[in-house]
């Protein structure tokens, strides 16, 4: 089984309208959105929700209003000031807790339980292109990480069942937990890049990452033609690690009316520009090939 993950050093550089087109492009294979703290792949695949499970990880604490004598220890242990007290009594606020145990360990009634934390959902879906794995992720939720290899677990094992060969997945941008998790087991990264100073910047920058776990990289500039010395520069430092420039796609409106049409861009009648992504996923695929 294969596994492609395309990612961007930042937000904003299209990558997921490209992972949407390959994702009509490519066949026999799992889409999995792993930009699980803003996912927006389900807004051109409009998946159909087939199981829905809850994602729970870390702790946080909770008081028994029945047992707790209202002593304040808690509160006055608290460093994230987590604990306040109200006309109820003393109650946990959940977006501080940072689930440290400190208050359960020292409430003289033991009034305080210690409970997994529900960070969100998962889902198992269909769409026309296919089975989709992704989630979303209540707001403030942590553990994206974590997340993100349950999402990786999922689909992988929904291609074994299905008999699928390959696992498509719309990475998160930046170089923090979910792309290094979202990197673990990947045989390719693609990064999306557009040509600006901070573009090229951030490129450099999760080019590392997947240099550090020894992910193969390629990359693709988008809008190469709205700074073309930037452009250059990107391609020259491609060329000095080595790096296949898969793709120069221009600036193109055709990727804005495919996505308010709830689209992907090579769903459109036929254009120039789509014609460039079909070209772009014939590479991968021969890159992919190249790689075993």
């Amino acid at each position: 089984m294969r596994e492609i993950v395309i990612i961007s050093g930042k937000g904003g550089t299209g990558k997921t309208s490209l992972t949407g087109a390959f994702a009509h492009l490519a066949a026999n294979k799992v889409v999995c959105d792993l930009d699980v703290d803003a996912p927006d792949l389900h807004l051109l695949l409009r998946p159909v929700r087939e199981r829905e499970e809850r994602f729970l990880s870390g702790y946080e604490a909770r008081i028994d209003g029945e047992r707790c004598t209202g002593c304040g220890v808690c509160a006055s242990l608290c460093r994230f000031d987590a604990i306040r007290e109200g006309e109820r009594g003393y109650t946990v606020d959940p977006i501080r807790c940072e689930g440290c145990k400190v208050c359960v360990a020292f409430c003289p009634a033991e009034a305080i339980r210690f409970e997994l934390r529900h960070c969100g959902h998962w889902y198992v879906s269909s769409t026309r292109f296919g089975p989709m794995v992704h989630a979303q992720l209540f707001p403030g939720a942590e553990n994206s990480g974590r997340l993100v290899m349950v999402l990786k677990q999922q689909a992988r094992e929904l291609a074994t069942a299905k008999g699928l060969d390959l696992v498509l997945c719309d990475g998160a941008p930046g170089i923090g937990c979910p792309v290094i998790s979202s990197l673990s087991g990947t045989h390719l990264a693609v990064a999306v890049t557009e040509p600006t100073p901070s573009g090229r910047h951030d490129l450099e920058r999760v080019a590392d990452l997947c240099r550090h776990f020894q992910v193969a990289f390629a990359v693709i500039i988008n809008k190469h033609d709205l700074n073309q010395d930037e452009a250059s520069r990107i391609e020259a430092y491609c060329r000095e690690r080595d790096y296949p420039v898969l793709a120069r796609l221009p600036h193109d409106p055709i990727v804005t009316r495919a996505m308010i049409q709830g689209l992907v861009v090579t769903e459109l009648p036929e254009a120039a520009f789509s014609r460039e992504l079909t070209s772009t996923w014939a590479r991968i695929e021969a890159l992919m090939n190249g790689i075993g």
